[in-house]
């Protein structure tokens, strides 16, 4: 039994520190307050990597394809074309963003996924079957929304996807459904008021969006931090860990409903509409998408879901004239 327990102690002595063995009066100081650290939102790129631009052909971003002259009834798709497909599959695939208060959340009430952009998706339900249930939603990130059109992931994308002539050449979109522009989102009493304010200070964006290059490009020269969510961003301020948020002011807005201490604020340093992304290989889904857009525009489907949504935080607004190029 001796034997043992001198084994077991020699065994505990070889794992103390060699300074504490050795007498080291560094061993008996006691120890600093603890630290606390600030937890973050997974995957912040703090500074953000600013994407260069990549090429893109001369466009007109807001001009889309125009709608056929004849509309397809639902149930009754042309045989061969997009709209068949999916059809015969039963239900739209629709990438959406489900943390985007006003655009895309869960209704704490009911649980279901609700907001202007979730209207949007249950309108080309609609047409295709005649019933807007028919939709099967999947949460994206920002990054996300170019690759799963690629892949033939799901049919639309719709989460205030600004167009650009760079992603024209990736994807395809549907005429403007939202006009929007970059600003700012502070805490109220922080003093910013403008970009010019922010020299050297965080700012935070979602990464894949166009707002990282627009914080990087602004004179001041703040840092761009980037998150997969807007909703990460504004943990990030209210944490204070970054001075501002920057994307575009409808979803600022969104933001600014959720945590009253904080206010949208800045002149507008960019022109962002926003259209429904569909993958470059079906321009059939397009018009027939198009087509939709005229319809909620012209019978007020359109105006009623902003006026729900939309317009008690951004004022009243009438629908973006579509823009066609044929």
């Amino acid at each position: 039994m001796r034997t043992r327990t001198a084994a077991v102690v020699a065994a505990l002595l070889l794992t103390l520190p060699a300074a504490a063995c050795a007498g080291d009066d560094r061993s008996r100081e006691p120890a600093g307050p603890a630290r606390a650290v600030l937890p973050r939102p997974q995957n912040v790129q703090d500074p953000a990597e600013v994407p260069s631009a990549g090429p893109a052909p001369d466009c007109v971003p807001r001009a889309s394809l125009r709608p056929p002259a004849a509309r397809p009834r639902p149930g009754r798709m042309p045989a061969g074309s997009t709209m068949a497909r999916i059809a015969q599959r039963g239900r739209l695939l629709v990438g959406i963003d489900q943390n985007a208060y006003l655009f895309g959340f869960r209704d704490p009430a009911t649980g279901d996924l609700a907001g202007f952009e979730v209207d949007m998706a249950r309108e080309v339900a609609r047409d295709l079957f005649g019933d807007p249930a028919r939709v099967q939603f999947r949460a994206i990130t920002t990054a996300e929304r170019i690759p799963v059109l690629q892949r033939n992931e799901v049919d639309l994308v719709i989460r205030t996807m600004t167009m650009t002539c760079e992603r024209w050449a990736q994807v395809s979109f549907s005429t403007e459904y939202l006009e929007s522009a970059q600003r700012l989102l502070v805490r109220k009493g922080d003093g910013i008021r403008e970009f010019a304010d922010l020299a050297g200070r965080k700012v935070c964006a979602t990464r894949g969006s166009t707002a990282i290059r627009g914080i990087a490009a602004q004179p001041s020269r703040p840092v761009p931090v980037s998150t997969d969510s807007t909703l990460d961003c504004l943990v990030l301020l209210q944490q204070g860990q970054v001075d501002a948020v920057s994307t575009i002011d409808v979803l600022l807005a969104g933001l600014a409903a959720q945590d009253p201490t904080t206010e949208v604020v800045g002149r507008p340093v960019s022109d962002e509409p926003a259209g429904i992304g569909i993958a470059r290989d079906a321009p059939d889904l397009v018009r027939f998408v198009n087509g939709t857009l005229d319809r909620i525009r012209a019978d007020g489907t359109w105006q009623r879901s902003y006026d729900r949504w939309l317009a008690p935080r951004l004022g009243p607004a009438s629908p973006p004239a579509p823009v066609y190029r044929d």
